[in-house]
């Protein structure tokens, strides 16, 4: 208990100095863990678990909301794949033009581990970038659709790559994974039939946490994976979005283990944050990539910027992979104290950078030609208001009585405006 109090101190400390200095309060999380491991603080028992549960979480209230459609356009899975390449190139470009300045662990490297290293890098973090969603409430918006559909695409690359990196594959018994469809569809009858809260709450965790994490890690493919896969199949229920609401709580708080648990994967030494340092630069570079690819596919200069800046940063999967790959000796294991201090650098510098989305947005606009909206892909076009002299933000329940009442009892001609776009299917239909 002793390392636990020390533990929730040190992360409501270094939290609460962070939002301080209006930065969020994840950062604090990823300096306290830092310190903690500089302090030869031992690692407090069961955090990584608690890490994984959040996670696991995390990604099964991704699921309640996903939208399957949204993975099988363009500007998702092309976006995706030529982000990675790019992506691969730059980092590999970089370690290499690095390597003359002395830094052993680069210089000791060859090609082939460099270019492992790269493609960790190419990752974005899941965790971050919903959370950025989450905290703006942006989850339902084009950007956050599709920010969210290029992780999932990412996530099912880093299955492969954890797959080919373990030297195993995964299980003939995957195959049966199919039957969770079926599965899914016999849940739904079940949630149906449950009224109490917390028989729901419970409900929601043991989807998350039996036929998605325990399966699927059963069968050698990624836990998390497996959860995101559950809540998508159980989003179109019509109380999705209550059970996502209901473990809000409880998957914040476990977050707070996952951030702490980055800090404190090494010992940082000066050569680290050196190399560290020079990777972080390839943040924005991160960002300009996909803002220029979803430009080029027909979104507004807004939309891709909003993207790009929360996709800005490298996964905490690229920790994962360091530390697989140095196990079987493809790569140094310094390599992974690296990760976890570029990972960390990157969290820091893309919070700073999303808290500038509005002025970076507002330079964007005067800094490149003004776009044809003719060009821009109609469900991302600027709207067309009409006559319209009353504009009701939000078309929930309150929006659309208040639009009903505007129109009836003040004759004023109202539109209401969403950002939701399952909302405004329903609306239309």
């Amino acid at each position: 208990m002793d390392i636990g109090a020390i533990y929730l101190v040190a992360a409501l400390a270094a939290g609460g100095l962070a939002l301080a200095v209006k930065l969020p309060p994840l950062a604090g999380f990823l300096v306290a863990g830092f310190g903690l491991n500089a302090a030869g603080v031992e690692q407090m028992p069961g955090l990584q678990t608690l890490a994984d549960l959040g996670v696991t979480l995390l990604l099964f209230g991704i699921g309640l909301k996903l939208d399957l459609r949204s993975l099988v356009k363009a500007r998702v899975w092309a976006t995706a794949v030529a982000h990675m390449g790019f992506s691969v190139l730059v980092a590999l470009a970089m370690l290499v033009a690095i390597a003359p300045l002395g830094f052993a662990v680069v210089s000791g490297a060859d090609v082939g581990e460099l270019a492992v290293v790269a493609l960790a890098l190419s990752f974005s973090s899941t965790v971050f970038v919903v959370k950025v969603l989450d905290e703006r409430r942006d989850n339902q918006t084009l950007y956050g659709r599709i920010a969210i559909g290029v992780l999932i695409m990412q996530d099912i690359v880093a299955v492969v790559v954890l797959t080919v990196s373990k030297g195993k594959v995964p299980s003939p018994w995957a195959v049966a994974l199919v039957l969770v469809v079926p599965g899914a569809w016999l849940a739904r009858r079940v949630w149906d039939r449950i009224d109490s809260v917390e028989l729901a709450a419970l409900f929601g965790l043991t989807m998350a946490l039996v036929p998605g994490y325990v399966l699927f890690e059963a069968v050698g493919l990624k836990g998390d994976l497996g959860a995101l896969v559950l809540g998508a199949l159980l989003a179109g229920h019509r109380r999705a979005g209550e059970l996502s609401r209901m473990l809000v709580t409880g998957k914040e708080v476990l977050l707070v283990a996952f951030f702490l648990s980055i800090g404190l994967t090494g010992t940082p030494t000066w050569e680290a944050l050196g190399v560290a340092a020079l990777l972080a630069l390839l943040i924005p570079v991160k960002s300009a990539a996909f803002f220029g690819l979803l430009w080029m596919m027909r979104l507004r200069y807004r939309t891709s910027a909003l993207a790009g800046l929360a996709l800005g940063n490298y996964s905490e999967f690229a920790l994962i992979v360091a530390a697989v790959v140095a196990a079987s000796g493809v790569v140094s294991p310094d390599w992974v104290v690296v990760l976890a201090l570029a990972v960390a650098m990157s969290f820091l510098l893309s919070a700073v950078l999303n808290r500038l989305t509005p002025r970076i947005e507002e330079w964007v606009n005067r800094a490149l030609p003004a776009q044809d909206p003719d060009r821009i892909t109609p469900d991302d076009r600027p709207i067309d208001l009409g006559d319209a002299d009353t504009l009701v933000l939000g078309m929930g329940r309150v929006g659309q009585a208040t639009v009903e009442r505007l129109h009836e009892a003040h004759g004023r001609r109202a539109v209401g405006v969403e950002h939701d776009s399952g909302r405004v299917e329903q609306l239309r239909a």
